[in-house]
């Protein structure tokens, strides 16, 4: 792509819109409007679907979850949406990683919410499905492997961080023959934050304290 004045604005644009979605934290929303509390005020403190499931319920993690899967999608659809009707660039496979990681950041240090948020697996998952589907699909079987063997949702997620740039240079490899080392590298630093973001969930994990969570309904 040709770089010019209107495609910097747009980009810088997309990033702050991407940052500010990102920014909006259903897990706080949706608690709020279930418990009349904040999530950040229960169970791990975290303010993310887990622990909503955990201290709210199954309604409120999967509204959540749709809420927060969301915000990647629309960050990266709209980008692309101004970057054609601005600028007429329909190639911006780069730029995507880039909006993605801004959404990201958003999430984990929300401006609406004193820069505390969540983990970032949700909204990453979200831009993941818009940037590589067969990327997410490969993470998404692994977090499924290791939460399912492990009972650790934490487990599951540093597997799926783990896996998703080796996902991107598989997927790439396999579809141009080549590995897109830019996009590589900008899958390992999104996958390296959500990693960064779960090291208390790794210490609780090594010293054996930290919570597995049930597939099994509850008996009433």
């Amino acid at each position: 792509m040709v770089w010019n004045t209107a495609s910097v604005l747009v980009l810088i644009g997309s990033i702050l819109i991407a940052y500010l979605l990102g920014s909006v934290n259903f897990a706080i929303i949706i608690t709020k409007l279930f418990k009349k509390g904040d999530i950040r005020d229960y169970g791990s403190g975290n303010a993310g679907m887990t622990n909503v499931l955990r201290t709210v319920g199954k309604g409120a993690a999967a509204l959540t979850l749709l809420g927060d899967f969301s915000k990647g999608i629309l960050s990266v659809l709209i980008m692309r949406l101004l970057m054609f009707l601005c600028c007429g660039i329909t190639d911006t496979s780069l730029l995507d990683y880039i909006v993605a990681l801004a959404a990201l950041m958003g999430h984990l240090f929300p401006v609406f919410y004193g820069f505390k948020g969540g983990k970032g697996i949700l909204v990453s998952a979200g831009a993941m499905l818009i940037l590589n589907p067969w990327s997410l699909l490969i993470c998404l079987a692994v977090f499924l492997l290791f939460a399912c063997l492990t009972r650790y949702i934490s487990a599951g997620s540093i597997a799926a961080g783990i896996t998703y740039p080796f996902g991107v240079m598989f997927t790439t490899w396999l579809s141009f023959g080549y590995v897109h080392w830019a996009e590589a590298g900008l899958a390992a630093l999104i996958g390296l934050v959500v990693i960064l973001m779960h090291h208390a969930n790794i210490k609780r994990l090594l010293n054996g304290t930290e919570s597995k969570v049930s597939f099994k309904s509850k008996k009433p």
